[in-house]
């Protein structure tokens, strides 16, 4: 079975001006983090790399070089073609993957990596904001008469910046949203301009379309060359978010507006390189070399910088919120308050406690850093971190399928995207061990909420549903029964949880109709049905929903479709008692977070919670 079948492709516009407005809608969703990457790339590598001709034209050549092997192939051709219903990301890999395999030790593996994964981009999202804020307002010293301008100042505007951009994300962006790409299609041809006149003025650079110069660097430099390569990776931070956001738009037309992006980033990057050899010493290579062109244009430009920096943390949040959403509904990560601000687009979600979290974060690192320059040294683990775990899947998924012959191709990605992890590794004691600490907290999170879910099920010891049918009937038959209809949320109908069997067996509390709801999430994206199961027994009857893991599902909407009118709804509610450090986190965790009831939003007037005591 080949893995690109498993779903349809999502179609795609037939009219052409439909389909440059969905390229143009995709460069704002998902090209804002990767798009802004010149401000400070090359600021930073020659920053701590003199820029001769020969470094100048060998770390161009690293840079073209990795945009065209990690991205447009490894990505836009490799990974892209993994799709479940047009949805893509770690999940949707991980699913993939684990569908291919046979339990056993490698399966498990693949499990522990697709967390693994999720973190490092959930830690990613704090460090995008906070560098493509802080690098975009610095421009502001390039302006005559500014130069003087304090870092107080810039970090104060930046944290002010942040604070709306992340006050108004429960407000939803669904209003401004067509706003964005048209920014970002004109930052595009601003680089793609600028560049382009910067190459007129010094063509030499054009050597570093060949790959021998890359080549040619790494072997000369040596260590100094391999340790290069962590703010090389700059150049390619928010790949993964061409994977992630596949789902928002389609495949194509992303990989359209890739193109156009490639190019306007391609020459932006040459013509930075060509003003380095005319200017080495200025302090910001993108906003110099701008000025230089243009006095007058110039703070336009910054106001644009500005607000594609904006743009692209809106974007990282947005992304943020769909893989937390993803975790919860695929039970990877606890249940949180979830806002819908969009009544038709399933990627405008608001989740109000990992929107603070995130701005306390990214203000915290602001503060901590103060620099841009300084904020990179944290940059580029969590991403490659990422990409190498992306990588790992494919060196697994293409063997298995009709396309194996891809292997070798998804090989050479791994090894690529693992250099860059290993390079980036060097920066862990100048700063780079804020990025396994931001991502350490959700994966702990991850394992501790799934090991303790095991271990409540194992301590529960549910009936089969045979042994609770014996008892049920006998008490039904007696004609004790309260009037009206009541739900039992159960995880199976065919096996009974605890407190099921403590409300009517034991309790002998039996309506005249009594229902077992079970919602089931599936290994796809989408995809919603449920199935409505009678005679079970004498009144009794039972309701299975499955659901899509990025549906947005209303349960009460489902029951009134099956003419179900409920007088009350049971669920389960676990009393933990441990003295077990981890198990107490765990306990915090269930008290402090919404249950599924309150989850899916149901009438709070009709709960009645039944508390089951369990020792971990």
């Amino acid at each position: 079975m080949s893995t690109d079948n498993n779903s349809p492709e999502i179609e795609q516009p037939k009219n052409p001006a439909d389909s440059w407005k969905a390229v143009i809608k995709a460069m704002g969703l998902v090209f804002g983090d990767i798009g802004t990457s010149p401000i400070y790339t090359l600021t930073i590598c020659f920053a701590i790399t003199k820029p001769t001709v020969e470094n100048v034209i060998g770390i161009l050549s690293l840079v073209f070089w990795s945009l065209i092997i990690v991205v447009t192939i490894g990505y836009t051709m490799l990974v892209m073609s993994l799709t479940r219903k047009g949805e893509g990301g770690t999940i949707v890999l991980k699913e993939i993957l684990v569908s291919l395999l046979q339990k056993g030790r490698l399966a498990t593996v693949v499990v522990f990596a697709s967390y693994l994964g999720i973190s490092l981009m959930l830690g990613d999202g704090v460090i995008t904001p906070a560098i493509s804020i802080l690098s975009a307002l610095e421009g502001i010293r390039v302006i005559p008469g500014m130069e003087g301008f304090q870092q107080s100042h810039i970090i104060i505007g930046a944290i002010i910046i942040a604070f709306f951009l992340f006050f108004f994300q429960s407000r939803g962006t669904e209003k401004v949203a067509g706003f964005f790409g048209p920014v970002v299609a004109v930052w595009f041809i601003c680089l793609a301009i600028s560049g382009l006149i910067s190459i007129f003025l010094t063509p030499v650079v054009l050597n570093a379309l060949n790959p021998y110069y890359a080549m040619k660097f790494l072997h000369e430099n040596g260590l100094s060359g391999f340790i290069v390569l962590s703010e090389v990776v700059l150049s390619i931070t928010g790949v993964e978010a061409l994977y992630a956001d596949m789902g928002h738009i389609g495949r194509k037309p992303i990989v359209r507006a890739w193109y156009f992006a490639l190019v306007a980033l391609s020459l932006n990057y040459l013509g930075q390189g060509a003003f380095a050899l005319r200017n080495p010493d200025a302090e910001n290579y993108l906003f110099s070399m701008v000025h230089s062109f243009t006095k007058f244009g110039f703070i336009p430009f910054l106001i644009i910088t500005v607000m594609t920096t904006i743009i692209a943390s809106q974007a990282m949040i947005s992304g943020v919120f769909s893989i937390f959403y993803q975790a919860i509904t695929t039970r990877i990560m606890p249940l949180m308050k979830v806002d819908y601000t969009s009544t038709h687009l399933k990627s405008q979600i608001y989740i109000g406690f990992v929107n603070w979290f995130l701005f306390c974060a990214v203000i915290l690192v602001m503060i901590f850093f103060q620099k841009s320059e300084n904020l990179a040294a944290a940059y580029g683990l969590a991403v490659t971190g990422t990409m190498s775990v992306t990588g790992f899947m494919l060196i697994n998924i293409f063997p298995r399928t009709a396309r194996w012959k891809l292997t070798p191709v998804a090989f050479i990605i791994f090894l690529i995207n693992l250099t860059f992890f290993f390079a980036c590794m060097t920066k862990i004691p100048h700063g780079g061990y804020w990025s396994l600490a931001l991502a350490a907290f959700p994966f702990l999170i991850i394992l501790i909420w799934k090991g303790g879910h095991k271990r409540i099920y194992q301590a529960l010891r549910p009936l089969k549903f045979s042994e609770f049918l014996y008892g049920y009937i006998q008490l039904y038959n007696k004609g004790k029964l309260i009037p009206g209809t009541a739900l039992f949320f159960t995880r199976d109908s065919k096996v009974i949880p605890p407190y099921v069997v403590h409300t009517m067996l034991a309790s002998h509390i039996v309506y005249e109709r009594n229902i077992f709801v079970s919602i089931n999430v599936t290994d796809d994206p989408t995809g919603l049905e449920s199935q409505m199961k009678t005679g079970l027994g004498p009144g009794l009857d039972a309701l299975e929903v499955k659901l899509g893991y990025m549906e947005l599902v209303d349960i009460e909407k489902i029951l009134m479709e099956n003419h179900i009118r409920e007088k009350i709804i049971f669920y389960g509610v676990e009393d933990i008692v441990t003295k077990n450090i981890i198990w107490s986190i765990f306990s915090l965790i269930k008290k402090t977070t919404p249950n599924f009831v309150q989850f899916y939003k149901l009438p709070p007037g009709k709960l009645h919670g039944v508390v089951t005591r369990v020792e971990m």
